[in-house]
């Protein structure tokens, strides 16, 4: 992998270097993790966390009131609900996660989109030429 880097390194040119460097690194896990909340789907992310939430506090008590219960009927009426609401708030935190993938992958995409259209840009240029 490292020879892959060297051989873009210097294929870059130096604008793109610089355009590079001003574009700064990748953006840290919580910022990733909030941006789910931006664009056109945020509003159902934040709806899809808070539902996640409040299927993890449900869980965790109905977990609690599992281990607190004395017989085996009703460990039976809190331990099954404690496992399902605690499968749910992990099945829907899955189903937000490839967000914060995608967001990633888009951004990758517009920097090369960027590199592409200042390439044929480049490339488009007329040369002025003497007669």
């Amino acid at each position: 992998m490292p020879d892959l880097e060297r051989m873009i390194d210097q294929a870059i040119h130096e604008e793109e270097r610089e355009l590079l460097r001003r574009m700064g690194e990748e953006p840290g896990f919580l910022n990733q993790a909030f941006g789910i909340f931006g664009g056109r789907t945020g509003w159902i992310n934040a709806y899809l966390i808070v539902v996640q939430t409040l299927f993890f506090f449900a869980g965790v008590w109905a977990a609690w009131m599992f281990f607190a219960a004395g017989d085996a009927v009703t460990q039976l009426r809190w331990g099954l609900p404690a496992a399902v609401m605690l499968l749910m708030a992990v099945m829907i935190k899955m189903a937000v996660w490839p967000t914060v993938q995608t967001n990633r992958i888009l951004r990758e995409l517009k920097l090369i989109q960027l590199q592409l259209a200042r390439r044929t840009g480049q490339a488009e240029t007329p040369e002025t030429t003497v007669d």
